[in-house]
C-alpha cells in the first residue's frame, strides 16, 4: 500500500491484476473534492472527472477503459467485455471473462468485493452497502460466475469500519432475521443502535456461498484521509475506484 494507490494482498493468478485508487492520484478536482474524485455524479465538475478517469487508464497503464457502472444499491449483475461505446449498464455488479476487460466498483464508504476464479479466466466486481448486502448482491454475483464457488478468491476493498458505522435497529434487523449469525457483526452503542461490521457481513456471506478464500478488510473509509467517505464529509463527498481486470498470459 502507499499514498496514491492500494494494491490488494491476495494470492490471485499472474493474470489477474487490481487495484484501488485514493483521493491522492493525478486528477484535477478541486476543493472538496480533491482532487482523484472518479464519480461523475457526485457533484463535481463533470469533465474534471472524465480527466481524472483518463488520468486513471494512463496511471495504471489499463488494457482498457474502465466499465464503470450506474450504481443504485441493487443486486443487478451486468456481464462486460471491454469499452465499446460510452454506456454505464445499471447494476451494482459485473462479470467478464473476456481478458482486457477492467471491471470498476464507486464506493464512499460502501464496501467494494473483487472475485477471481483460481485459474484467472473469469472476474467480478461488486458494490455492496448495507442495503446491497441485505438484498443478495453477494449471492448473484457469485451464481453469475461460471466456475463453483470453491474456485473463487475474494478480495474485500476499502469501506467505512465498525468503529465508525452506527445504524439503527432496521438495518440489523435486515441481517439478524434470515441470519443469526449476523448478530456478531453488530455491538451496541446507544438505545436502538449499533455499530456494524460491514467486512464481516460480507464474510458471511460469501462463506455460505461456498466461497471460503477471502483476503482483504480492516480498512475504515471514514478514519482514513487519503479516502472518500460521504458519512464524513456528506453531499460534497467524491468516489474512489476499485478495480479488477485480466491480462493475457506471456
Amino acid at each position: 500500500m502507499h499514498d496514491s494507490w492500494i494494491i490488494p494482498d491476495w494470492p490471485a493468478p499472474a493474470t489477474v491484476r487490481a487495484a484501488v485508487s485514493t483521493r491522492i492520484g493525478p486528477g484535477l478536482s478541486q476543493p472538496p473534492y480533491d482532487r482523484f474524485n472518479l464519480g461523475l455524479r457526485s457533484g463535481d465538475d463533470v469533465e474534471v472527472v472524465r480527466s481524472n478517469r483518463r488520468a486513471l487508464v494512463q496511471a495504471l497503464g489499463l488494457p482498457s477503459a474502465p466499465r464503470w457502472l450506474q450504481q443504485v444499491h441493487g443486486t443487478t449483475v451486468a456481464e462486460l467485455g471491454p469499452l465499446a461505446v460510452a454506456d454505464e449498464p445499471k447494476a451494482d455488479a459485473a462479470v467478464s471473462r473476456v481478458p482486457g476487460t477492467v471491471l470498476a466498483i464507486l464506493t464512499a464508504d460502501c464496501l467494494p468485493v473483487l472475485l477471481c476464479s483460481d485459474d484467472g479466466g473469469e472476474i467480478g466486481a461488486a458494490h455492496a452497502g448495507w442495503r446491497g448486502l441485505a438484498e443478495g448482491v453477494l449471492e448473484a454475483v457469485v451464481q453469475s460466475m461460471t466456475v463453483r464457488p470453491e474456485r473463487l478468491l475474494a478480495w474485500l476493498g476499502p469501506c467505512i469500519g465498525p468503529q465508525s458505522y452506527e445504524i439503527d435497529t432496521p438495518v440489523r434487523d435486515a441481517f439478524v432475521s434470515v441470519d443469526a449469525q449476523a448478530e456478531a457483526a453488530f455491538r451496541p452503542t446507544r438505545a436502538g443502535h449499533w455499530h456494524c461490521d460491514l467486512a464481516l457481513l460480507a464474510r458471511q456471506r460469501l462463506r455460505r456461498l461456498g466461497v471460503t478464500r477471502v483476503h482483504g478488510g480492516g480498512f475504515d473509509t471514514y478514519s482514513d484521509e487519503r479516502l472518500y467517505s460521504y458519512r464524513r464529509e456528506g453531499a460534497a463527498s467524491g468516489r474512489f475506484a476499485s478495480l479488477i481486470w485480466t491480462r493475457r498470459a506471456v
